[in-house]
């Protein structure tokens, strides 16, 4: 309808090579307003006018203008097309965007904190994939690692170690076929891990029984990432992991922990201070394994083959996520929050519904154990950007999940939902499964 919303932009081609909208809405004075933007202030310019199919892209992520500038002149020497964002909002939005093939970091940003952005990267299936390289001012290595970050830069980052984190992320990318080690001692263990994550050809797998010959073969050549079992014939696998780990050539490398020992919450704490995931044998094990080296080996999951696929899908369907979560709807659509609230409630989670976005922030600070938030966008007075700004400034919801609902698949509105502080964006008319793993994604911890 006439007055809804920003003109529609047009969705880019597969090449990428629609320029982004360059300004926010204008008020009737004619200036700009204040609307998150994705455009770079003058003086700073990127690529994202000039991308055509088969470039190799990075995005870069920082605030400091000058920082960002030389990234790009390095990304030109080191062969990619640069993409710049100032903000961890506008770099979500660039990267679901362009879908880059490498993504640079900064942790330390102005609103969104880098470590969301990483998370939100992380979570999304369509960007899980693009490795992450992260810089920042303090020793945050082991938990970036933990959350599925390639690399780690600690700042200032000099023009060298740039260029060398270029090189890593060129070779990473180059290199489709990613090495995984397995560790375990039993047989039979040992062989369906193998058959689990290997099938597909994006994973050359070695498998060996003792921490011995795992330790020959990390002498032969480099991995991206470890599965390993703790109880090893020749000595603990505490003790092999924390040699491993002091072995600055294999700092960087995941080691995921499968386990069928009961953990002491000492060998628990010990553990984590080396291991990227601990996945604890169990009935669900498998899928969480899959789950786990996708996640650490950057596969992307629509080339997995199909019964792997459906395996995540079911780990990240499954209902058990939903029992007992509360979910405020903040909608001025009556039918839309009934249809919503019976299907929600179907699958065990508390539904509490706001009319506009102040009733929708009172509900907020009296319910503070909120799990996630649907906003629609289009209310009148306070809109969902608005609403979506507001909480965000609270610091008790600034990871909280909130998930737009935009009413027409515009980029604009996909856009500005993300800059102003959503976790993800579903369109009306809502398809209810689709929200659902949406939700699923944000709930599953």
């Amino acid at each position: 309808e006439p007055g809804e919303g920003p003109a529609p932009v047009p969705e880019p081609e597969p090449a990428g090579l629609v320029p982004m909208p360059t300004n926010g809405d204008r008020t009737a004075a004619g200036e700009i307003a204040e609307e998150p933007t994705l455009a770079l202030p003058d003086g700073l310019e990127d690529d994202r006018a000039s991308l055509f199919p088969g470039d190799r892209v990075m995005l870069v992520i920082d605030d400091d203008q000058d920082f960002a500038r030389t990234a790009v002149d390095v990304a030109h020497a080191r062969g990619f097309k640069g993409l710049i964002a100032l903000r961890g909002e506008q770099g979500l939005a660039l990267a679901h965007e362009y879908k880059p093939d490498a993504i640079l970091l900064s942790l330390q940003l102005p609103i969104t904190d880098g470590s969301l952005v990483l998370e939100h990267l992380k979570r999304h299936p369509e960007t899980r994939h693009i490795p992450v390289h992260v810089m920042s001012d303090a020793d945050h290595r082991q938990d970036v690692l933990r959350a599925g970050a390639v690399g780690y830069l600690e700042k200032p980052v000099g023009r060298e170690s740039l260029e060398a984190a270029y090189d890593e992320l060129a070779d990473f990318i180059e290199r489709r076929v990613k090495n995984l080690l397995v560790v375990e001692d039993d047989d039979v263990e040992r062989t369906a891990v193998v058959e689990l994550i290997g099938s597909g050809d994006d994973v050359e797998i070695t498998a060996v029984a003792s921490g011995e010959e795992a330790q020959a073969v990390l002498e032969e050549k480099p991995f991206d990432c470890m599965v390993l079992d703790l109880k090893l014939p020749d000595g603990s696998g505490f003790a092999l992991l924390e040699k491993i780990k002091k072995d600055e050539r294999h700092r960087q490398m995941p080691v995921i922990v499968h386990t069928g020992k009961e953990l002491t919450r000492r060998e628990e704490t010990r553990l984590k201070k080396y291991a990227e995931a601990i996945v604890v044998k169990d009935v669900r094990s498998p899928e969480r394994l899959l789950d786990e080296t996708a996640l650490f080996l950057h596969r992307i999951e629509a080339r997995l083959p199909s019964e792997k696929r459906k395996m995540l899908e079911q780990l990240h369907n499954a209902d058990a996520v939903f029992e007992n979560k509360k979910v405020l709807i903040v909608d001025d659509d009556v039918r839309n929050v009934f249809a919503l609230a019976s299907v929600f409630e179907g699958r065990g989670m508390e539904v509490l519904f706001a009319e506009n976005g102040r009733e929708g922030l009172d509900a907020l600070k009296k319910n503070p154990d909120v799990d996630l938030v649907l906003m629609d966008i289009m209310m009148p007075e306070m809109d969902g950007y608005e609403t979506t700004r507001a909480v965000r400034e609270l610091p008790e919801f600034k990871s909280l999940p909130i998930v737009a609902l935009t009413a027409k698949a515009m980029k604009g509105d996909r856009e500005k939902s993300i800059a102003s502080g959503a976790s993800d964006y579903i369109t009306k008319p809502v398809d209810v499964d689709q929200l659902l793993s949406l939700m699923r994604v944000w709930l599953y911890q």
